[in-house]
């Protein structure tokens, strides 16, 4: 009998551009444009200047330290696309881009390569998604990304994918919150497991074996990255879940939970203006556990001090506020001079974050990021809800719902309400269930225009936009002329001139 390994690897090593539908395939070239952007962010900001000084620029003749710089520049701005489940863009796409740039793979080769780690990661990840880890804090998602996506673009055989697979997760890195949070190690999150993982194929192409049985071992993977093992997600629906379908853009910087919290402040703003600090009484922030919970979590690491860059994103009273004062949220606002602008502090000090059992409720009948798994687990789920949240998280999951047999119709809510509450007794509230490019039925319709939007604004030119929407169609030597374009230095007005994190 094989074993999940293998299954999944003769599965992904033999899958071609013709056996993906369509939706699928349209899904994954705006993940590719998205994540271009994401790291054209990435390099124009302070962080991302010192991770090139470190170990050179994004597109290098060795694909491998390639793959790890651009890993490493897509993630920690929360700018790299989700699914269910995990980060998958920062491994499924900066390593099959790095090596159809080396390798000089044409567009089909590279749509392939991106579809069959989003494929691998997403289920792996998903298999321990009610563990300790979840987000960019699980190593996990990229050491299956980067595997799959070097051994897909390079047409490894499916024994090369189980060996590279048994050896990457034989010592997988295990995440510190202290580090993640409170230092800048948050920018190699996704750098360090990307490297492991091509050691990796490295070391299974030289006749290095792993254990075939990693996931499913009593002492393998699963059993110290899971508190609920769920080793069938890994192949269940093969060529029929789509997880590349429950894809979520991130079309502003901001990480979890926040999206709908800064989308319903943009719209306040859009409606009334800027919202001067000494106006406000107080603004009020419902949301579901998922965000409360993070922002407990990052609150601890964002105080009177100069605040990490890392942390900042996560933060909900300074995006929200930040989205009120200025009505959008960029890059430029987690550097200075904006991180000093004492005006968002006095805003951000009025927030006040409260949980919405209701929000919660919707959040967890969604697909991503928790529910799939949920409905997975069943009554397993019952005791790690219960440990994770307490009894309002329980009281809130109906283990009656199965999981689900497509992900056509896959969405992620993480609603959210802003309340601003004036000084002279006047309100205005917003209310938004699925931020602005989160999967739902708007983002199967709009996704193009969402990061064709979010590219150029981060400096991209709309040749590349246009490019990507086509991609399929594009030789080798189209596609490595536009990674080059897309990757180039962003200008001076792109990268935002001046900032400093000095």
């Amino acid at each position: 009998m094989a074993s999940l390994t293998e299954e999944l690897s003769e599965w992904a090593s033999s899958l071609r551009l013709g056996d993906i539908p369509d939706r699928v395939v349209s899904l994954a070239k705006s993940q590719i444009l998205s994540q271009l952007a994401a790291i054209r962010a990435g390099m124009a900001h302070p962080l991302g200047a010192s991770l090139v000084r470190a170990f050179g620029p994004p597109l290098q003749a060795d694909p491998a330290r390639s793959a790890c710089i651009l890993a490493g520049l897509g993630s920690w701005l929360n700018l790299d696309d989700t699914a269910y489940a995990g980060h998958l863009s920062n491994s499924t796409v900066s390593v099959p881009l790095a090596f159809a740039y080396a390798r000089h793979l044409d567009g089909a080769d590279l749509l392939t390569a991106v579809i069959a780690a989003n494929e691998c990661a997403a289920r792996i990840t998903a298999s321990a998604t009610l563990g300790p880890f979840r987000g960019q804090t699980a190593p996990q998602t990229s050491l299956a990304g980067a595997v799959s996506g070097r051994l897909q673009a390079e047409n490894a055989p499916a024994r090369q994918w189980v060996d590279a697979f048994g050896l990457a997760f034989s010592m997988p890195p295990w995440t510190l919150f202290h580090a993640f949070l409170g230092s800048d190690a948050r920018v190699l999150s996704a750098f360090i497991p990307v490297r492991i993982g091509m050691d990796a194929c490295d070391s299974a192409r030289a006749g290095l074996a792993g254990p075939s049985d990693i996931f499913e071992h009593a002492d393998g993977f699963l059993s110290r990255f899971a508190s609920v093992p769920l080793p069938e997600t890994i192949v269940n629906g093969l060529g029929r879940r789509w997880h590349t379908e429950t894809l979520s853009f991130k079309v502003r910087p901001g990480g979890p939970g926040i999206d709908a919290a800064v989308d319903c402040a943009i719209e306040i703003n859009q409606q009334i203006g800027n919202v001067a600090p000494d106006d406000v009484a107080e603004i009020l922030v419902d949301a579901s556990f998922y965000t409360t919970y993070a922002s407990r979590i990052s609150g601890s690491y964002t105080g009177a001090a100069v605040p990490v860059t890392s942390t900042l994103p996560l933060s909900v009273p300074y995006t929200v506020a930040t989205a009120l004062i200025r009505g959008d949220l960029a890059v430029s606002d987690f550097a200075r001079p904006a991180i000093d602008d004492a005006a968002r502090w006095a805003l951000a000090s009025k927030v006040r974050l409260s949980h919405s059992p209701e929000m919660t409720r919707k959040l967890l009948a969604s697909d991503a990021p928790l529910g799939e798994a949920l409905r997975q687990a069943g009554e397993r789920a019952t005791g790690w809800l219960s440990q994770f949240g307490g009894s309002a998280l329980v009281d809130a999951f109906e283990a009656a719902a199965p999981p689900v047999a497509t992900f056509e119709a896959a969405t992620k809510q993480t609603a959210a309400r802003v309340t601003v509450r004036f000084a002279d007794g006047r309100s205005i509230s917003r209310e938004r269930d699925i931020p602005i490019g989160a999967a739902g039925p708007d983002t199967r319709v709009h996704h193009h225009q969402l990061v064709r939007k979010k590219f150029l604004a981060n400096g991209g030119g709309a040749d590349i936009a246009a490019a990507c929407a086509d991609l399929d169609q594009l030789n080798s030597a189209q596609v490595r002329s536009l990674l080059q374009d897309a990757l180039s230095p962003p200008s001076t007005t792109a990268s935002q001139a001046g900032l400093s994190m000095a």
